[in-house]
């Protein structure tokens, strides 16, 4: 039997001579689109401020005609003179695209969101937005750390396909 230390020959442990001295992580710039979607470490809780909770019940019934589902990003651009809107075109699992409109351009760049797996309710009624039409809404969670609005879009593994209905 080898010893741990004896080396990685095959093994996939590396002892203490093949440790090379890390690496630095090279920068990366802020709009990058291989940059992470979301803020992976965990919030300054002493900081956080969150909305309350709505004191108003809504009925099952009333909640279960809200039409959540996966939808696919297709393509997403800037909305031309507008600073915060976003245009979606969607894969919704039905032959025809779906265009969503969302103001979240301050968190997101389009090119960070194209082939994500997003989540949207999809039978709200159609809304005029810049001239253009939104047949939906994307979710997204919100809070404020230290004073500074935080915006993530709820995003589900690229194995859910377009379409997939959410309970």
């Amino acid at each position: 039997m080898k010893s741990i230390k004896a080396g990685s020959e095959g093994n996939g442990v590396s002892s203490e001579a093949d440790e090379a001295a890390p690496e630095e992580a090279p920068a990366v710039k802020v709009n990058d689109p291989k940059m992470p979607l979301f803020d992976a470490k965990v919030p300054d809780y002493e900081h956080l401020n969150i909305e309350p909770l709505f004191e108003d019940h809504v009925d099952f019934e009333t909640f279960s005609k809200s039409d959540f589902r996966a939808v696919k990003v297709l393509e997403c651009e800037a909305v031309p003179k507008s600073k915060k809107l976003l245009k979606f075109v969607l894969d919704d699992g039905t032959e025809e695209k779906r265009v969503i409109l969302s103001g979240i351009h301050a968190f997101y760049e389009p090119e960070q969101l194209i082939g994500k797996t997003l989540i949207a309710i999809v039978n709200l009624p159609p809304r005029a937005m810049m001239g253009m039409e939104s047949n939906g809404m994307l979710l997204s969670a919100l809070h404020r750390e230290a004073g500074e609005e935080k915006l993530t879009l709820l995003m589900v593994g690229p194995h859910i396909p377009a379409g997939a209905k959410l309970y």
